[in-house]
């Protein structure tokens, strides 16, 4: 229901885009996210994050360009293991651009050189991981060099590595002229954008475990929105500091102060504050545990609240009823059981048929949220969990950084 309502806002980005460049018959090295989940074969099981980059290839290739796309998958530690191994991606990635992609078993080096220097325009070449070499974390100058000499232009599409300084993403773009691809651009413009510049009432949706986790996003969006809605389990170190018994529940003792503070300036500049009114609680984090539902100031000793309540979706639904910008950014419970999943779906179907811009921001909550059904009905679903993290904290991306100013 909600994703035609608005626009990401442009001109937020202050760097050169790939519509900037002059690129028929230019290598581009194109970093892109395909940090996907594999099954025991190693089939691709969530292809999302390629699709997510194909507007940017397949303008590549209209254009008349070559393409050199890379990426990471996984922590292999700087060593060769064949279970992050690329090759998978590039049989996913030649089904959906529906031409030929040529896989090279390495990223660098005499063979990778030689197959790039025989590339005729609208060529596709996907790399082998580049966290097979261990100076792709650590930025390092030399292997910067060595991967900046394939290409003409780099263009960084990966806003889930955006926050991350290593070669890749930071070093190349100190030896070529560097811009943001279509993905890049698009997850700045909503994320910055809308955060910046949002449609009123806004109301930030925040969940997950743990307060220490969203600290700066609390910080950034307080001159910012008109509603806070806070769920999962670091909602529960809001309740011990107004002096409720958790039980089992996960408390960051050291983070009491700061809730308390945090709730007191949000009201006192006007901003409505919503915290869980009920729970479902269970003595163990496990399929086949015993439920209850209670109100949150009756969790008893041993139990642990585990997922948000009936009556909170009620009353989280009506304060998201009137929004017309929304972020969410955390998931309500342990939604990956069945029995602690219900409130994490629910509040997933209010932010659908919501009247709003709806922008689901990183950590578990994409996943959530295509498991309830609706993703089709959110009008942005970040790419990049610690990426978007950073950004909502008011922070600088280096990958973005990194880039031509225009």
């Amino acid at each position: 229901m909600s994703n035609n309502l608005s626009a990401p806002i442009k001109g937020v980005l202050n760097k050169l885009s790939l519509r900037d460049l002059d690129i028929k018959g230019k290598k581009l090295f194109i970093r892109a996210d395909f940090n996907v989940p594999l099954d025991d074969d190693l089939n691709v099981t969530d292809d999302s994050r390629i699709r997510s980059t194909l507007p940017t290839i397949n303008y590549a290739v209209d254009e008349g360009a070559r393409i050199i796309l890379a990426s990471h998958l996984g922590r292999p530690k700087g060593k060769v293991e064949k279970r992050y191994s690329l090759a998978s991606v590039a049989k996913r990635l030649q089904r959906l651009v529906k031409k030929k992609v040529t896989f090279l078993p390495d990223c660098v080096g005499p063979e990778v050189e030689d197959a790039v220097a025989g590339m005729s325009d609208g060529d596709i070449i996907l790399l082998e991981n580049l966290r097979f070499h261990p100076e792709e974390e650590k930025n390092d100058e030399e292997f910067s060099k060595k991967l900046s000499k394939l290409a003409d232009y780099f263009i960084n599409d990966a806003f889930g590595a955006a926050h991350r300084t290593h070669t890749s993403t930071v070093g190349i773009a100190k030896f070529l002229p560097s811009a943001a691809g279509f993905l890049l651009q698009k997850e700045i413009e909503y994320l910055k954008g809308v955060v910046d510049n949002p449609v009123r009432p806004f109301v930030a949706i925040l969940g997950g475990a743990k307060v220490s986790g969203k600290l700066g996003v609390l910080e950034n969006l307080e001159n910012k929105v008109d509603k806070v809605i806070v769920g999962g389990g670091m909602a529960y170190t809001f309740m011990k500091a107004k002096g409720y018994e958790t039980g089992d529940s996960i408390v960051e003792n050291d983070m009491l102060d700061f809730a308390r503070n945090v709730e007191k300036k949000l009201k006192s500049k006007g901003i409505k504050f919503y915290l869980p009114v009920d729970c479902v609680i269970a003595q163990s984090i496990e399929t086949g545990a015993e439920t209850k539902i209670v109100p949150v100031q009756e969790i008893p000793a041993g139990w642990r609240a585990l997922d948000i309540g009936p009556a909170s979706v009620k009353l989280f639904t009506v304060a998201l009823s009137n929004a017309k910008t929304i972020l969410w950014n955390g998931p309500m419970g342990v939604f990956e059981i069945d029995a602690f999943s219900r409130g994490t779906f629910a509040v997933a179907h209010a932010v659908a048929d919501a009247y709003a811009l709806t922008i689901v921001g990183g950590g578990d909550t994409d996943l959530a949220v295509v498991r309830s059904g609706v993703s089709e009905s959110m009008s942005f679903i970040s790419t990049g969990g610690g990426a978007a993290l950073q950004l909502l904290e008011g922070k600088d991306l280096p990958g973005l950084a990194a880039l031509t100013d225009k």
